[in-house]
């Protein structure tokens, strides 16, 4: 169990040692970054506060701004991110939280569609 509140998951990052730089890149420059994430015992922390705080720039929890963005336009009702990053029953949540790059983009295409 994480505690979103506690902002203390970002020095246990796998990127915390790392060049801040490196995270803010684009294009094919970040499935790179991504892949830093997909090691990262935090990473749900880290993805819950990007988008909680609906942080547009940058690879944030193994996922691009884009697939952010996704995310926010088809669960526009969520409001604790954190709690709904908790719940197992969904297969998007399952495609989040295993270790290699989820098809967010794919997936909100077509669930809106």
């Amino acid at each position: 169990m994480w505690d979103n509140e506690d902002q203390t998951w970002a020095s246990r990052a796998a990127c915390a040692t790392g060049e801040p730089d490196a995270l803010f890149v684009r294009g094919a420059a970040q499935r790179v970054a991504r892949e830093l994430c997909f090691s990262c015992k935090v990473r749900m922390e880290c993805l819950a506060d990007a988008l909680s705080s609906q942080t547009s720039f940058g690879v944030w929890g193994g996922l691009t701004e884009r697939e952010r963005r996704a995310l926010l336009r088809r669960y526009p009702e969520v409001t604790d991110w954190a709690g709904w990053l908790r719940q197992e029953d969904d297969e998007l949540i399952a495609e989040l939280r295993a270790q290699r790059a989820p098809r967010i983009l794919a997936r909100t295409r077509v669930q809106m569609a």
